[in-house]
């Protein structure tokens, strides 16, 4: 069963229940699918719908650390409500261990030894995680492993 065939199902649910969290996340995500299809020009894949909910989730968690440091914590905890449901959706994010193993594996792979390579490694390494994690702890991880 594809994504969207989920949300249809998850929002015919959330309906039902009288979710409107749910709903209201649901209906965004779809809404964010559909913008990205019609950009785009062709139907999406599995891969594109992923990358679409990365951005959702990434942008939310955004907010989360924003209203925080204004204070906010009525909507810090409305968008912790709604990262719950975008998680639902999320592919499964890679452990700090297994995004180190890659980064080292990456590393011999583009015979990297210096902070110069940086730039190399990360460019190597991104296509690898897209979507599975967050950039700046691949980016942590890689300064780390080159320092």
């Amino acid at each position: 069963m594809s994504i969207s065939d989920n949300l249809t199902e998850d929002l015919k649910s959330a309906m039902k229940a009288h979710d409107k969290n749910a709903l209201n996340v649901i209906r965004s995500i779809k809404t964010a699918l559909t913008n990205e299809k019609i950009q785009l020009g062709h139907d999406l894949s599995d891969d594109e719908e992923l990358t679409v909910i990365s951005r959702e989730v990434k942008q939310c968690k955004e907010s989360i650390a924003e209203f925080k440091e204004g204070g906010r914590d009525d909507l810090v905890a409305e968008q912790e409500e709604q990262l719950k449901v975008l998680n639902k959706y999320a592919p499964k994010q890679m452990s700090k261990d297994e995004i180190d193993k890659l980064v080292e594996e990456t590393i011999k792979e583009v015979n990297a030894s210096a902070m110069s390579d940086f730039g190399k490694v990360m460019g190597a390494i991104m296509p690898k995680v897209k979507g599975k994690a967050d950039g700046s702890v691949v980016n942590q991880s890689v300064k780390a492993h080159l320092g």
